[in-house]
């Protein structure tokens, strides 16, 4: 799971990015490999399962706030984007190559209109936040058609020549996008383009297909930052009308990177995604924040629900990837060591048990017996689907 931060310099795409990556040092402790300077660890938020039998949940990876738990998604902060991205302008060609693999895209504007299309400070209000989006859109498209068009009549009469199937040799050549044979098929079909004559497909046609394979390929969620500047709520209105093909979500990432911070060290309580915080007995804060959070409290926890950073990623991973968070147990919810549900995994819409247990090993996929759902202690086969929050024991043979 990687999710893209995108959007043109200035808007607080690295403030969002620093925002939904920072976490309690000493309980968010989780470890990849490699970490790149512009990668980074975020957590999505479910509620604790465990509560339903009595139970708190101790995460191998991730943490627990009060009835939540908060599950490690990688981010990336690709490089800040300008018009021309395509053709290499600004930090265009290293932002194009750090999106490949990225599986969902969080497009993060200035909705209150104050920075201009080449990320400058301009007055508020006086730049329309819909010329972001257009951009964007354009900037995708351009670099998937480039992708699809290079060497495309060499690649067109080579299908025809070997007798390939069309759908095989795009979704190899495609590959790196995150396109499969599948979905080549699915769009062809769509399209109504004679996938046994691609040598014949037009321009037009390519441009298509080239839109088509990145919305599904790299969907995308709008979030409109600066959410509390005076004038913003406007414009989100007005952009939820203009682009109802995508879901946008007001936040603030200052606010939310103040709480976190307050929070880390210890001068408040506060679980991301809430509308509250509270100040502990003993809080070393200082006038100054005290105030600086009084604002936070009234002008945007009270007044969003929220600083819309947490639903901003929940909404990625569950809602426009559709997501399922799985958790692998028995009766007990132990493991050997004591460790309620200690594991927690991410598997993709309509996956089944069988599914399930090939990602928990090899050979629990091969040697599949039966699945237990533990909440309802029913018995499934391998073809059951899975819902979110599921508990799931895989039995298999040896």
């Amino acid at each position: 799971m990687l999710i893209g931060i995108v959007g043109k310099p200035n808007v607080g795409k690295s403030t969002f990015f620093k925002a939904s990556s920072l976490a309690e040092a000493e309980i968010a402790n989780y470890p990849f490999a490699t970490i790149k300077p512009n990668s980074g660890v975020g957590y999505v938020k479910v509620p604790d399962p465990a509560l339903d039998f009595g139970k708190s949940s101790n995460p191998r990876n991730g943490f627990v706030l009060g009835k939540f738990r908060f599950i490690p998604v990688q981010l990336i902060d690709v490089a800040g984007l300008v018009p021309g991205a395509h053709e290499g302008k600004g930090m265009g060609n290293q932002f194009l190559d750090d999106l490949r693999q990225a599986d969902v895209l969080i497009h993060v504007i200035d909705v209150s209109g104050s920075t201009n299309e080449k990320g400058e400070q301009v007055e508020k209000g006086s730049y329309d936040p819909a010329e972001d989006v257009r951009f964007l859109e354009v900037e995708l498209d351009m670099w998937y058609l480039h992708i699809l068009k290079k060497g495309w009549e060499k690649f067109a009469r080579t299908v025809i020549q070997e007798k390939k199937e069309i759908k095989t040799a795009l979704a190899k050549q495609l590959s790196g996008l995150k396109v499969t044979e599948e979905l080549v098929e699915e769009t062809i079909a769509f399209l109504d383009l004679d996938k046994d004559k691609p040598h014949m497909w037009s321009e037009d046609d390519l441009s298509r297909l080239s839109t088509t394979l990145r919305k599904k390929t790299k969907p995308m969620l709008i979030a409109c930052n600066k959410i509390d500047v005076p004038g913003a709520s406007e414009n989100l209105a007005r952009l939820k009308q203009l682009f109802s093909e995508y879901t946008f979500i007001g936040c603030s990432a200052e606010a939310e990177l103040a709480l976190k911070e307050a929070a880390k060290a210890d001068l408040i309580d506060h679980i991301p995604g809430e509308n509250t915080f509270s100040i502990p007995e003993g809080s070393a804060l200082n006038e100054r924040q005290r105030q600086a959070l009084a604002f936070i409290e009234s002008g945007v926890l009270k007044k969003f629900g929220s600083t819309g950073v947490q639903e901003v990623l929940d909404k990625a991973v569950f809602s426009l990837l559709g997501y399922l968070a799985i958790f692998p147990g028995g009766a007990r919810l132990e493991d050997k060591d004591g460790n309620v549900l200690p594991d927690c995994f991410l598997m993709p819409k309509a996956s089944t048990a069988l599914d399930f247990a090939y990602k928990l090993h090899t050979d629990f996929g091969k040697n599949f017996i039966r699945a237990i759902d533990i909440k309802t202690k029913r018995t499934v086969g391998k073809e059951h689907l899975l819902r979110n929050l599921d508990i799931i024991e895989i039995v298999a043979g040896r």
